[in-house]
């Protein structure tokens, strides 16, 4: 594989630049002195930011994109053998190397580096302990997957050795790192077009947990079925968190405010601790006792930890409150997975409202027809639904199903469901439907939060 010479800085080409986090690294290694140029299929506020800070970008997939003059070339998973600049590439003989593996050579620059990984809740974590961090004044650089108001982006490049990234499990892209702190803050089965069913899934997140060294440290969520089937025998220090009273970080009480934020108690090594978050879920809940115990490790101070959990607000799309129309509340949300949709709609039911609205935009052919079952259950703990197309991704419809297939599965759970085709539809029905007092949550992780976008006039 090629090998990035970080002392001779070259010119970097990423097929893909206006993704979550291509287009962070592209912005790391421009501030490493790299040339950086790419392409992407669309001009978006992302490619817009990469493009103000001196990066040429091409759009449409072209051949006549990839110059003699390119010394490496990036590209995600995704990227099929048939993208034309990726034969370009290979015709030209220009080394390329997949994000994944870019990501790892960054990391090998860093003397702190912490990788957080899980099937669910890697950008909230990733950005409460970037919150934690900051506020330590630890100046770290951080790779977001999603956009953190307190950085104003994605990406932020700082000067010290801590280095804060997601770590996602898909197409085993995580293997390709080198953590010396590394979180897992649950095991599902999800991305079954890749993996063959959730123990092919718990090895791998084995064969991630094997690469701390030594004196590095694995926190793992304790509710994991089986979890020491990961820890066993690890060379590294290992702390755990949760419900259960033998987690080294453990969930004492829980409660909810009027506005159905929790409050809870945590038993950790130095005593009781207390907070009160300002994001909705039990799931957040989970989330910040691990960037407790990680902060913990650290040496962060306490205080400072608390202060930051605290004043944490969230990220970009995780249950963001995007407005309120005509009475009616209207929150976005990136849930597309079972487990995410239920624990962000059991948040919801916390909040004051009367009826609770769920648009739902399944993600991948895939994933719908493998946990079809499993959505469906997930989505009746909203009071009216609303489903539109599947959103393809990286995928075709080779599958023959769509979601007139998981509106039927609600349905013959005895629950009134509907589905439209295009966007407009599903907005009229709302305007007809919605009243004062309602709470409406477009859901999904394609572009269905266009639709809450559209009914506040943005």
């Amino acid at each position: 594989m090629y090998t990035i010479d970080f002392n001779n800085p070259c010119h970097i080409y990423f097929i893909g630049i206006g993704g979550i986090s291509m287009s962070g690294l592209a912005e790391l290694l421009l501030t490493k002195g790299f040339r950086i140029s790419g392409s992407d299929w669309h001009a978006s506020p992302i490619t817009k930011r990469l493009e103000d800070m001196g990066i040429s970008i091409q759009y449409g997939e072209s051949a006549s994109h990839i110059g003699d003059d390119i010394d490496c070339a990036v590209l995600t998973s995704a990227v099929q053998d048939s993208n034309v600049e990726f034969q370009a590439v290979k015709a030209k003989e220009i080394p390329y190397m997949l994000r994944a593996d870019l990501l790892g050579q960054i990391m090998k620059n860093f003397g702190m580096p912490i990788a957080i990984s899980g099937t669910h809740g890697k950008t909230t974590t990733t950005s409460m302990v970037s919150e934690i961090l900051l506020q330590a004044d630890t100046d770290p650089t951080l790779s977001i997957g999603g956009i953190l108001k307190t950085i104003g982006g994605n990406m932020r490049i700082g000067s010290s050795d801590y280095f804060v990234t997601e770590a996602c499990e898909y197409t085993n892209s995580f293997l390709s790192f080198f953590p010396k702190y590394s979180l897992i803050l649950n095991i599902e089965e999800d991305h079954l077009d890749f993996f063959k069913d959730l123990a092919d899934i718990r090895s791998s997140f084995r064969k991630f947990a094997l690469l701390l060294p030594a004196d590095g440290c694995l926190i793992i969520n304790g509710d994991i079925a089986n979890y020491e089937e990961i820890t066993n025998n690890l060379p590294c220090k290992v702390i755990t968190f949760g419900h259960n009273e033998a987690c080294t970080y453990a969930l004492e009480s829980l409660q909810y405010t009027k506005d159905g934020y929790p409050e809870f108690t945590v038993r950790t090594p130095g005593g009781i601790r207390h907070l009160a978050l300002q994001v909705p879920g039990e799931h957040n809940v989970m989330n910040a006792l691990a960037a407790l115990a990680l902060a913990d490790v650290l040496n962060i101070d306490t205080d400072i930890t608390i202060e930051s959990l605290q004043n944490f607000h969230g990220t970009n799309r995780r249950f963001e409150h995007k407005g309120t129309i005509g009475g009616i509340t209207i929150i976005d949300d990136y849930a597309h997975h079972p487990t995410e949709i239920a624990t962000t709609l059991e948040a919801a039911q916390k909040y004051p409202h009367h009826t609770l609205w769920c648009v739902f935009q399944p993600h991948t052919y895939t994933r719908t027809r493998a946990l079809m079952a499993d959505f469906a259950k997930a989505l009746t703990l909203a009071d009216c639904i609303v489903l539109t197309d599947i959103y393809a991704a990286r995928e075709k419809d080779t599958l023959g199903i769509s979601s007139r297939d998981l509106q039927k599965c609600i349905q013959d759970l005895g629950k009134e469901c509907f589905y439209f085709s295009t966007f407009d539809e599903v907005e009229n029905f709302l305007l007809e439907n919605c009243i004062k007092d309602d709470m409406l949550i477009t859901m999904g992780a394609g572009d269905v939060y266009k639709i809450g976008e559209t009914l506040l006039g943005n």
